[in-house]
């Protein structure tokens, strides 16, 4: 084959994997009509680029306590609830204020309900973020720079976390992957130290959290809930967690539109 249906082959595969969240070997040399080992191989080399995660005898593109599932495939979950969560954070937010985005899913949605509030300063190491105010008038962009990640389409490393600890922002957005009563967390140190970079570097803290995301727990610690301003949840989280998670900060619930 040449190099171009190969890439094409590959794109298939990646495709498959984020919209089914896992297939077997098996399953994609049926949907490619090519044999297994050239599945392995493509499978290794999307591993290689963040793409997917390998496991015995296929690919997964879902999270687990260690790993953090890619961009692509968390674009696509839990849309409605990250919406709502979405527009309450966005209405913390006035004009005049500096504010820094980190790269997650739920605060890219933010972002674009942030546009007609210019003036504003933005600040941000996810690329997506920055495409969406590239270009408005009255948005002062700051782009934050550090090694590129395919998996979260952003910018990580020491570059960056020195880039943000430069800085001091009216308010910081940030998401996470896990949530408990007392502690957020994340399954990659890289994330883990832009976003504690981040909190650090704000007046006002603020974390965005759809219901999947809390009671649960990862590899890294980001930080203690206590430590935040806002935490902003949907209307699908456990009335019991949101209990204790008012004792150690402020929660806005939003409401998820039918």
């Amino acid at each position: 084959m040449t190099k171009r249906s190969a890439e094409e082959r590959r794109r298939l595969i990646a495709d498959h994997v984020v919209e089914q969240g896992t297939a077997t070997g098996a399953d994609l040399a049926r949907l490619t009509g090519v044999s297994l080992m050239t599945v392995h191989r493509d499978l290794d080399d999307l591993a290689r680029q963040g793409v997917l995660r390998r496991f015995r005898g296929g690919a997964s593109a879902l999270p687990s306590t260690v790993f953090e599932s890619s961009l692509d495939y968390r674009l696509g979950v839990n849309t409605a609830e990250k919406n709502a969560v979405a527009r309450a954070a966005a209405a913390l937010v006035e004009p005049g204020m500096s504010v820094m985005l980190d790269d997650s899913t739920t605060v890219l949605v933010m972002a674009g309900l942030l546009v007609d509030l210019a003036p504003l300063t933005v600040v941000t190491n996810a690329r997506r973020v920055l495409d969406v105010f590239a270009g408005c008038e009255g948005i002062r962009l700051i782009a934050l720079g550090g090694e590129y990640s395919r998996t979260h389409d952003s910018f990580l490393g020491m570059p960056c976390v020195e880039a943000v600890e430069a800085l001091s922002v009216d308010l910081v957005a940030v998401s996470t992957s896990a949530l408990d009563a007392r502690t957020a967390y994340h399954q990659e140190q890289d994330v883990v130290l832009v976003k504690r970079a981040m909190l650090t570097s704000a007046a006002t803290k603020v974390m965005l959290m759809d219901h999947t995301k809390l009671a649960r727990t990862a590899l890294h610690r980001v930080g203690p809930v206590g430590d935040l301003d806002h935490l902003v949840v949907d209307d699908g989280a456990d009335a019991g967690l949101l209990g204790k998670l008012r004792e150690r900060t402020r929660v806005t619930v939003a409401a998820v539109a039918p």
